[in-house]
């Protein structure tokens, strides 16, 4: 994959510039373009019941519109309180809007509802599963997590979603409260704490070379 253009799954502009800022750190040469870039593709129905699954739906999709490499991530936030809820459907309880300040609002709002008020009733993780494909049928798959406890209310204001509310283990502040390279950067300067990048740092190991 060093020194092609790859397509990235989705139409989130958030999304596009934290991965993009990921291979940066990472040291990777690569073009990352998002889908935007390629308006006659459409959209592709999530169907599936687990991160990896719509992964794989999206980027297999992606490579064989476009005819290049195609990385499709799928994400969100697994509340254990919840039963792991909103899981694969974080983004659709933040709506067409995407208001993910209603969808934060909501999880606090059904952690009351059960009386999860202590941070060892309000355990939650982060999964990113990432998903490559080639034009020639290759894949690659990784899933990696970040776990953590949820405050109320929200802080911080960086990163998207349900950042301002997740306190990674180990951690004073929210993903909200910390900058980029705090979040995806690698050690020294950053703490990789992301589960998009610790499963881009798995990625990165199987198949983009020359780091």
């Amino acid at each position: 994959m060093t020194g092609r253009r790859v397509v990235l799954a989705t139409r989130n502009a958030h999304k596009i510039g934290e991965l993009r800022a990921i291979l940066a750190e990472l040291g990777v040469d690569v073009e990352l373009v998002g889908v935007t870039e390629y308006p006659d593709v459409p959209d592709v129905a999530e169907t599936e019941l687990s991160f990896a699954g719509n992964a794989l739906l999206k980027a297999v999709a992606v490579a064989e519109a476009t005819g290049l490499p195609a990385i499709a991530d799928d994400s969100g936030i697994c509340v254990d309180a919840l039963n792991g809820m909103p899981g694969i459907f974080s983004a659709r309880w933040a709506g067409a809007n995407k208001d993910f300040t209603a969808a934060m609002t909501q999880i606090e709002r059904l952690l009351q509802e059960r009386g999860a008020t202590a941070p060892p009733q309000r355990t939650a993780h982060f999964v990113s599963a990432l998903c490559v494909a080639w034009p020639d049928d290759h894949l690659e798959e990784v899933e990696a997590r970040a776990q953590g406890t949820l405050v109320w209310p929200p802080r911080g204001t960086a990163g998207f979603g349900y950042d301002p509310i997740f306190l990674p283990d180990g951690h004073a502040r929210t993903f909200g409260e910390m900058t980029s390279i705090e979040k995806h950067g690698l050690p020294p300067f950053g703490l990789g704490l992301s589960h998009r990048a610790r499963a881009f740092v798995k990625l990165a190991e199987i198949c983009l070379d020359d780091r």
